[in-house]
């Protein structure tokens, strides 16, 4: 008799731990699969500045970890990336280098109007070879005879026609026209001519002095408030992420760039603050 109740309550014992642990394990499950790699299997196309490379290239790794989406991303010249959304509908996410290209996107119907919010500031600077060998302390200064200036084109890349607008509002578009030597498609080539000093000073986008290609090699000249104008960059979902079935992994991905300020931070971008 003892020994059947032994056993009896052996049994009682192990059903009891074996439905604890199904439980356990059955709660255990579902913790991990909520909220984690929800996208998998899932792809997200983005359209980005290239200006905005490197904090992109960050975020969308961390973006693809977390949720198991595929990223896939076109990196080029403001109007260039607009040109796709507008040619093609080749874009889920619409993060350009600057607001007026969302806007435009906004009156001809190609964003969802609920999901734009602004990310950070896009501070326009004089950048300089290292040692400013044509002493270069103004935006006047780019005028002066035998300064070699490259400004983005004014047709292609945001800082073209920011440049542009800046050297009208001060009065001096018309005087440093001569002596720009090149009007370059992205942003990305204007470091390049004067962190190898093919070029005197460019206006350049503020984050980008932080870049590997630029320490060591230029400098900065600082547009006063005043001279200056100081634009944003946002990011939207477009209506092309309805159509092709992307529409949740798409406003998970401009979510998630708005809300990673510290990445933009490392990358010398001022987080917008509204």
């Amino acid at each position: 008799m003892r020994n059947a109740k032994t056993l009896l309550l052996v049994g009682i014992l192990v059903g009891t731990l074996l439905v604890a642990g199904c439980i356990s394990s059955g709660n255990h499950t579902t913790k991990n699969s909520v909220g984690e790699k929800q996208f998998t299997g899932q792809t997200v196309v983005v359209c980005s500045g290239a200006g905005l490379m490197k904090p992109m290239n960050e975020l969308i790794g961390m973006f693809e970890n977390e949720t198991g989406a595929k990223v896939e991303v076109h990196y080029g010249g403001s109007s260039e990336i607009f040109g796709i959304l507008q040619t093609t509908c080749g874009c889920d996410v619409f993060v350009p280098g600057a607001w007026y290209y969302t806007q435009q996107a906004a009156e001809r119907g190609y964003i969802l109007n609920d999901t734009v919010q602004n990310v950070t500031y896009h501070i326009p600077v004089i950048a300089v070879p290292k040692g400013n060998p044509k002493g270069i302390h103004s935006l006047k200064d780019l005028a002066k005879p035998g300064v070699r200036v490259v400004l983005g084109d004014p047709k292609g890349p945001a800082i073209g026609r920011v440049s542009q607008k800046i050297l009208e509002k001060n009065g001096l578009w018309e005087k440093v026209k001569p002596n720009v030597v090149t009007f370059t498609p992205t942003v990305n080539q204007l470091l390049l001519y004067i962190a190898t000093g093919q070029a005197d000073a460019a206006i350049i986008w503020e984050d980008m002095t932080t870049w590997a290609q630029a320490r060591g090699k230029i400098e900065v000249v600082e547009i006063p408030p005043d001279q200056n104008i100081i634009k944003t960059i946002p990011t939207a979902v477009t209506t092309c992420a309805r159509k092709d079935g992307h529409i949740e992994v798409a406003k998970a991905f401009s979510e998630f760039i708005a809300n990673h300020t510290e990445v933009w931070e490392k990358w010398g971008f001022k987080p917008w603050k509204g």
